[in-house]
């Protein structure tokens, strides 16, 4: 019986030991198993990292220089939100911020904000832009009209802006079509069809587009004259309006603009004279009147520049829009004030315009000074006394937006009268 227990004693001190002895084996089974883990998870992860590699989160700044009052203003407001809102890019918006160095507090505010995309609509934003951009280089910047970037070498600063010397030449079209329905019904001669420009500064940017705008209506109207003033602010609804009713008393039987108000357009209205905006409709205000818009649709820039950060991808320097990329636009014309077939013959003009049979700035179609224009030096690469570096008449057309986005055609051609100038 003793011998029976001792042996039953032995077996059971072997399977303790035996017990004992498996434990460690299953923690180190354990720790083999995580070791396993994190020599695989690289390549488990890799498509996550590839997929975050471009798919980066953008958030969205945007800094403009007034609020939904002013047309420019609010043009660029429905742009951010159409963009924003298609890529479900969360965004912040800032409105009534200088051309000073609020500019510059405005953009450190939002990349405290967290946003990683920064857009300023302004000219006059520009360089407290370029302030922002080189002390925040993993912050990317987009500046509407500005000129600084090709010359500046920032990988995170950008210009943009687009070809609407062809959407106010289209414009134009319009005006011209209006003035002939007023000489064949008698309303006025044909040396009477003078057309009024309200302008806020004469920059480039303005004189591109009355210029373009003149030209759209004298290739319908040919004895069209224009006479232009300037407000000396993008946005002073009282200025403008006494700059449309001098231009009126004056005997301009159609106003256009470049000023973002709806000063020019009540007048207008006010008048009973057909007017021509820009950047958007203002029938609301002058339903008798509107004729047709042009304006800048800035949603495909937006869109393109946080696809390129969203994909890891370089942003344009220097980046121009067009009719195909959708960026140049018209409203719809406004049929109780345009002439008869306005719209027909904009999509005719429009094609001639795409298809390039048709040159906006063609150096046949009109003179300086009594001269024609076989060559140009323009300011391309902005610099403080604006000295012309580029020549930019190219196969017998001005190549306007060709060798930077922004406008700078400046010269007075014939059949436009300057009342005064504000720089």
């Amino acid at each position: 019986m003793k011998k029976l227990l001792a042996v039953l004693l032995v077996l059971a001190m072997a399977l303790s030991l035996c017990a004992c002895a498996s434990k460690p084996q299953e923690t180190q089974k354990t720790d083999s198993q995580t070791e396993e883990k994190t020599e695989e998870a690289p390549a488990e992860e890799a498509p996550a990292e590839e997929a975050e590699a471009t798919g980066n989160t953008v958030k969205a700044g945007f800094i403009f220089l007034h609020d939904e009052n002013s047309t420019y203003d609010l043009n660029f407001m429905n742009a951010a939100k159409e963009a924003c809102e298609a890529l479900g890019v969360e965004y912040i918006i800032k409105t009534n911020i200088p051309e000073g160095q609020e500019c510059y507090d405005a953009a450190l505010e939002l990349i405290d904000e967290g946003c990683n995309f920064i857009f300023a609509d302004s000219f006059g934003h520009e360089d407290f832009m370029i302030q922002a951009a080189k002390e925040n280089p993993n912050v990317q910047f987009a500046h509407a009209t500005g000129t600084k970037a090709h010359t500046e070498g920032l990988a995170n600063y950008h210009n943009a802006f687009a070809e609407i010397f062809e959407g106010r030449y289209l414009a134009g079209v319009a005006a011209g079509m209006k003035l002939n329905e007023m000489i064949d019904n008698g309303t006025i001669t044909a040396d009477q069809a003078k057309m009024g420009y309200v302008g806020a500064f004469t920059y480039a940017e303005v004189i591109s587009g009355y210029s373009s705008f003149f030209l759209g209506a004298r290739s319908v109207c040919p004895s069209v004259t224009m006479e232009v003033t300037f407000t000396g602010s993008w946005y002073d609804e009282t200025a403008e309006k006494e700059g449309a009713n001098k231009l009126i008393q004056n005997g301009c039987v159609l106003i256009s603009q470049h000023a973002d108000s709806m000063g020019a357009p009540t007048a207008c209205e006010t008048a009973g004279v057909p007017n021509v905006s820009y950047n958007g409709s203002t029938e609301s205000v002058a339903p008798n009147t509107f004729i047709v818009s042009s304006r800048i649709d800035w949603a495909p820039y937006m869109t393109y520049c946080m696809e390129c950060i969203r994909d890891g991808k370089e942003i344009d320097t220097d980046w121009t829009g067009t009719l195909a990329t959708g960026s140049v636009k018209l409203t719809e014309v406004n049929e109780k004030a345009a002439a008869a077939g306005t719209a027909e013959k904009l999509e005719e003009v429009r094609a001639q315009l795409e298809n390039d049979t048709l040159e906006v700035y063609d150096i046949t179609t009109f003179t300086v000074g009594g001269n024609g224009v076989e060559s140009y030096m323009a300011d391309v690469d902005t610099d403080p006394d604006y000295t012309p570096d580029t020549e930019v008449v190219v196969d017998g057309a001005f190549r306007e937006s060709k060798f930077r986005s922004a406008p700078y055609f400046d010269m007075q051609i014939d059949g436009i009268t300057l009342l005064d100038t504000k720089f």
